[in-house]
Order: C-alpha cells, then structure tokens, then sequence
C-alpha cells in the first residue's frame, strides 16, 4: 500500500504547484511593467507632440515677425499699398497648422499647461485667416472696408505673435523640466508683471485723477 506522506511529495504535484504560484506571483509583476512601459510610451508621445508643435509654431512666428510692419510708416506704407489695389500680406498657409490638424483629436494628450496657449494661437490663427479673406473679398468694390478689416488684421497679428510666443515659451519650459519648469516661468512672469504695475500704477491713476478734475470743473465738458 503506498505511503500517503511520500505521495504528497510527488514531484509531479510540486511542479505543477510552483507553476501556479509563479503565475499567480507573476501576474501583478507583468501587469505592473505593462503599466509602466505604457506611461513610458504615452510620455514619448507627449514630447514628440511638443516638439512637432514648437517647431510648427516657432517657423510661424518668425514668418509673420518678417510680414508685419515694424513701425507707423511701414504701417502707413501698407495701408496706401492696399488702398491702390496691391496684394494683401501673405498669409498663414494650411501647411503651417498641418501637425496641429494632425495631433488635434488627441490635443487633450498634452499637459493641461500646455493646452491653453496652443488653443488659443491656433484659434487666433483661424480668426486671422478669416479676416484675410475678407479683405481680399472686399477689395475690389469695397475699399475702404477693406482697408478697415486690414488694419484690424494687423493688430489681430500682433496678438497671434504674443500668444505664439507664449505657447512657444511654455512647451519649451515643458520639453525641460516639466510642470515644475512652467510653474516657475509663470512665477517670474508675475513678478514682471507686478513690476511693471508697480513701476506704471501711479502715473495712471495722476492722469485718472487729472480727468476726474476736469470732468468735475466742466461736467458738460465744455
């Protein structure tokens, strides 16, 4: 009759229950480096959007910095240029946006930093192509409202090449260091600003109280 004890010490049973105790323990072990090799992806992915949007928009701004004019006169001399029927500036080809158009159904991928000011340059670059194509809609038969909505492009450009530089400027501090890296770039941004108010507040508020006398002297405002 066979011993009960050596027949629970069959090697046959003993394999096949370290097998399943190293599955068992091996399960959360692979699950554990599935996960992490899935951040490692996603956060590959994130850079490379990061990069492929600074890249689209730093070529952008520099183009537009090269279209606009630098001051009143090259200003002027744009506005005579249009009125005598000369072509408008150039404008932001589709190609410029194509990584966005690429990227833009999974936007929500980027750092929640980063989101706000590629957004909105993008949304300022639609609105900006717009306009355009009104002046080139009005210009034959509607000068001078083309001449309106032109000028109004040019301060809408100004505001795109603001907000190119900031998109620009956070997904670089991004790209380097992070949320930490942003968080400190808008920390000194503040700090400018807070400057900048302190250094410009009470020569606004002497011209407010200026009018204010004035307006108080001659309420009709003769």
């Amino acid at each position: 009759m066979p011993d009960p004890a050596a027949s629970s010490f069959n090697p046959t049973v003993v394999a096949a229950l370290v097998a399943a105790a190293v599955a068992v323990l091996a399960w959360p072990v692979n699950d554990w480096l599935n996960r992490r090799r899935a951040r490692e992806l996603r956060a590959e992915r994130v850079d490379d959007v990061q990069r492929a949007l600074l890249a689209e928009i730093r070529a952008h701004v520099a183009t537009l910095e090269n279209q606009l004019p630098r001051d009143d006169a090259a200003r002027e001399a744009l506005v005579a240029k249009l009125a005598m029927g000369d072509r408008t500036p150039a404008l932001p080809h589709d190609s410029n946006e194509r990584i966005f158009r690429a990227i833009v159904a999974e936007v929500h991928i980027l750092p929640e930093w980063a989101i706000d000011p590629v957004v909105r340059y993008y949304g300022l670059l639609a609105v900006q192509r717009a306009l355009a194509q009104d002046i080139r809609a009005h210009l034959a038969d509607h000068p001078d409202n083309a001449i309106g909505v032109f000028l109004d492009y040019l301060k809408l450009s100004e505001q795109v090449l603001a907000t190119g530089h900031e998109a620009m400027v956070i997904l670089a501090a991004s790209l380097q260091g992070g949320q930490a890296a942003v968080d400190a770039l808008r920390a000194a941004w503040q700090a400018r600003e807070g400057a900048r108010l302190r250094q410009s507040l009470p020569a606004e508020l002497a011209g407010l109280r200026e009018r204010l006398s004035k307006r108080s002297l001659n309420p009709r405002g003769r």
